[in-house]
């Protein structure tokens, strides 16, 4: 049977344990501005041709050194961002029961997060970062301010929500998504402030399951990935712990744990992904370059092509999808390989339709899936 026909047989059998599930994510929040940038104009409007590469960008940035440039932004939508915000609202297409803390505004919540933050029923910790996010054929670029964000803490936290319905949300969670551990200066000390004052005083659950992603922690020292790192695998003692990262982030991550491998090819990237899992002792950890993924757990380790194609509508919260749908398998008991199956599509949907597939239109697209 091959992965296809796998993972829909199980969405089928599965699917309907979903409207029993609560899933709670945090704790960013970003208004995103999608821009191309110009290459040439010709008229008003759409009339330009952008700049189609990263490469070519740096060489136009380049060309300037010791001189001056102007680079033309050209806006294609304003839209609710940050990774926390973009996960949530991928499970809630899918059908998920969500809630949602983090940055959405202050003191009312910003206009981009108004209908998510009534769906998730939100607490806001304060003003959302904002994010220009250039969009090109091979990646993107993503400018970001986050001053703001140092308002999120442990302490705002539980003073926004209050301290008993705090305690009686994180009780009841199947899945708590804590993501943007780069950007949010205090997650560290939000992690630890879970596993000393929280986490001990909760009744046990059979289902609950964390789930982290780092987003691109370049910037960060390796000390600080390192001691958070190891802050998430301490999470591994009171539920089942995932780990989900982009090549380039897999590959820091590998370095900073002494793993030299490259994930550049099928073999390696399996390795990688086995050796991190294998350090951090999670129960699983996702790797997933833009044209393929791959996942680890104790038993073994998978490899999927992903439904890559060369002509995206929109890669920004890409990843973020493929985290929804890699948790959402794993929140409804499905196999490794069918949760990988599930991260792949939304990713792939996503890239292709600029919007958040619903279960039905996942299963469609994964039919559909030609080689």
């Amino acid at each position: 049977m091959n992965f296809k026909t796998h993972t829909l047989e199980e969405l089928e059998a599965k699917r309907g344990r979903l409207s029993s599930r609560l899933g709670l994510v945090g704790f960013d929040g970003f208004v995103d501005r999608i821009v191309q940038p110009v290459a040439n104009r010709s008229g008003p409007g759409e009339n330009f041709t952008p700049i189609a590469t990263i490469p070519d960008f740096a060489r136009r940035i380049e060309s300037a050194a010791g001189k001056s440039t102007n680079i033309e932004l050209f806006p294609r939508e304003h839209r609710l961002g940050g990774n926390g915000p973009i996960m949530a609202h991928a499970l809630l297409s899918a059908g998920m029961k969500v809630r949602y803390i983090g940055a959405l505004g202050t003191p009312e919540v910003h206009p981009v997060f108004k209908e998510f933050a009534g769906k998730t029923e939100a607490f806001s910790l304060g003003a959302p970062g904002t994010t220009d996010a250039l969009e090109f054929t091979d990646g993107k670029l993503l400018l970001n301010t986050t001053s703001s964000l140092e308002a999120i803490t442990y302490e705002a936290m539980v003073k926004t929500v209050g301290e008993g319905k705090f305690f009686d949300l994180f009780s009841r969670l199947d899945l708590i998504g804590m993501v943007n551990w780069t950007m949010i200066p205090s997650m560290t000390d939000i992690l630890n402030a879970l596993l000393e004052k929280v986490l001990p005083n909760l009744p046990s659950r059979d289902q609950r399951t964390f789930f982290f992603d780092l987003a691109d922690p370049e910037k960060r020292s390796d000390s600080d990935i390192k001691s958070a790192l190891l802050t998430i695998k301490r999470f591994q003692s009171y539920g089942k712990t995932l780990l989900g990262m982009n090549l380039k982030e897999g590959q820091l991550v590998g370095r900073v744990l002494g793993i030299k491998e490259s994930g550049e090819d099928e073999d390696s990237l399996k390795r990688l992904t086995t050796k991190i899992r294998q350090e951090l002792s999670l129960s699983m950890v996702a790797v997933h370059p833009r044209d393929c993924a791959a996942c680890a757990t104790r038993e073994d380790t998978w490899y999927l092509p992903g439904p890559y194609t060369d002509s995206p509508v929109l890669t920004t919260g890409a990843g973020d999808h493929f985290n929804a749908g890699l948790s959402l398998g794993h929140t409804l008991n499905m196999t490794p390989l069918a949760s990988l199956t599930l991260g792949v599509c939304f990713s792939g949907y996503l890239v292709r339709n600029a919007r958040s597939p619903s279960l039905n239109e996942i299963d469609s697209f994964l039919r559909n899936w030609k080689d």
